[in-house]
């Protein structure tokens, strides 16, 4: 597979997700915290920082994935593994935002706990859609 489709393949995956996160993120923060313009900020800010950490997460399970084909379990539950890597670092990300804009540890710990649940299920099933594509992937000849 060449480095190139797999750059924009993992470029394309870090954008869907992204929208998908952030408005699950807004509405979370929203909900939970009674203002809308809270929770536009938290999902605003985590733009940034969650297209930058996803995109390395993304290459960082490239790695992984070849070595995978040799390790029965991690091959199998890929899907599974990836999505609780993904949403360790997520949530603290989430986390940590929302505490520093609404200036309450609690309220951020609430956005992070929802989120751990919403965002599981968004990305497991974001993963699986993408696994049926193929673009960004190299066609074998």
């Amino acid at each position: 597979m060449s480095e190139d489709f797999l750059i924009k393949r993992h470029l394309a995956k870090t954008i869907t997700w992204r929208i998908v996160g952030s408005i699950d993120t807004m509405l979370i923060g929203w909900l939970i915290s009674g203002n809308h313009l809270i929770g536009l900020s938290i999902g605003g800010t985590e733009v940034i920082t969650k297209m930058v950490l996803y995109f390395v997460h993304e290459r960082l399970w490239l790695k992984i994935n070849r070595k995978s084909e040799s390790n029965a379990f991690l091959y199998k539950y890929r899907h599974i593994v990836k999505t609780i890597s993904w949403r360790i670092i997520g949530t603290i990300d989430t986390t940590l935002l929302a505490w520093l804009i609404v200036g309450d540890p609690i309220i951020g710990l609430q956005i992070g706990a929802v989120e751990l649940v919403t965002k599981m299920a968004l990305y497991y099933l974001h993963e699986k859609v993408w696994y049926k594509f193929d673009f960004g992937v190299e066609k074998k000849r």
